[in-house]
């Protein structure tokens, strides 16, 4: 049995789906439409940049989420691949949203929109320059969750991202970053400031989350038969109105990934398949279970090499 993932900020690159973009003309229609929701021309910005204006997180949402669904509908309709033979969708943060779009549960329009709208609520949560991430290396949650309970009257930080065995991102303030890294070294923890302007999945998120409740709320979400795994909770959506509060509470809850990825396997689930830009979720995966079969899917080559 397999899954369909997609991955979040981050995997993005100047000309990710060029081939595609000029190959199928369903891509192309696919692009003006974003640019035509959005007002803006996000297929200039994603196939010749500038870097600086593609990694903005107004831009970034929406444009990783054009190229994962671009690729999902040519495996679809070009390739003839029955992907909704699989038994769950999933994307990591911003990634859960093409999950739900391709699983279904929203128009491509609607999700296009309102992940620019996610995006620049995100960015703009917090002033520039006060908050951040960190990645930690080589530690357990356990042992994380306890260092920063630990030390509650120093300094607060909150686990973001849970990705992989051995891979934690925890999000703050930067100024309690700092005190966070200084105790991390007192212990030969391995860690690294992230280079994003904002600090996801964290409590510092709460006019993002707003923004987002009011916009979720007045969206016309689809039933569907195809199964969703949520960030928040690391098991299965179960219909659209929990979806609704899941999403709104993703902004600033942890990412459970790893959680996810085991819950799957533990379901029967022994092929992953990670559609749209980068690789980085097939190296979570490789992280969390060794002997799953993994596909990443960003060209033709990639599709026809696909064996289901």
């Amino acid at each position: 049995m397999f899954s369909l993932v997609f991955p979040g900020q981050g995997s993005q690159t100047i000309g990710m789906g060029k081939n595609f973009f000029e190959n199928y003309d369903l891509v192309k229609n696919l692009f003006k439409e974003a640019d035509e929701s959005l007002g803006i021309s996000l297929s200039k910005i994603i196939l010749e940049g500038p870097k600086d204006k593609l990694d903005l997180t107004i831009n970034t949402q929406p444009a990783i989420f054009l190229i994962s669904y671009s690729i999902f509908q040519v495996m679809k309709k070009e390739f003839n691949v029955d992907l909704y033979n699989a038994k769950y969708f999933a994307g990591h943060s911003l990634g859960e949203y093409s999950a739900l779009c391709a699983a279904n549960y929203l128009s491509f329009s609607d999700t296009i929109k309102l992940l620019k709208i996610r995006g620049g609520a995100m960015q703009n949560a917090v002033p520039k320059g006060e908050g951040g991430m960190l990645a930690v290396l080589g530690s357990k949650v356990e042992v994380i969750e306890d260092l920063l309970s630990e030390n509650k009257n120093n300094f607060t930080a909150q686990i973001a991202n849970d990705n992989s065995e051995g891979q934690i991102v925890l999000s703050g303030r930067n100024s309690d970053l700092e005190k966070l890294i200084y105790v991390l070294k007192s212990k030969n923890v391995k860690n690294m400031k992230l280079p994003v302007s904002a600090p996801f999945h964290c409590n510092l998120m709460n006019n993002a989350t707003e923004i987002m409740r009011n916009e979720i709320q007045k969206l016309n979400f689809k039933d569907s038969k195809n199964k969703l795994i949520s960030n928040v909770t690391a098991k299965e959506i179960l219909n659209k109105e929990e979806l609704k509060t899941l999403l709104i509470d993703q902004i600033e809850n942890r990412v459970r990934w790893r959680e996810s990825i085991i819950h799957m396997i533990n379901n029967g689930i022994n092929h992953f398949i990670e559609i749209g830009p980068g690789k980085v979720l097939t190296g979570l995966i490789k992280r969390i279970d060794k002997s799953v079969k993994i596909n990443t899917i960003n060209s033709e080559s990639d599709i026809k090499d696909l064996n289901l």
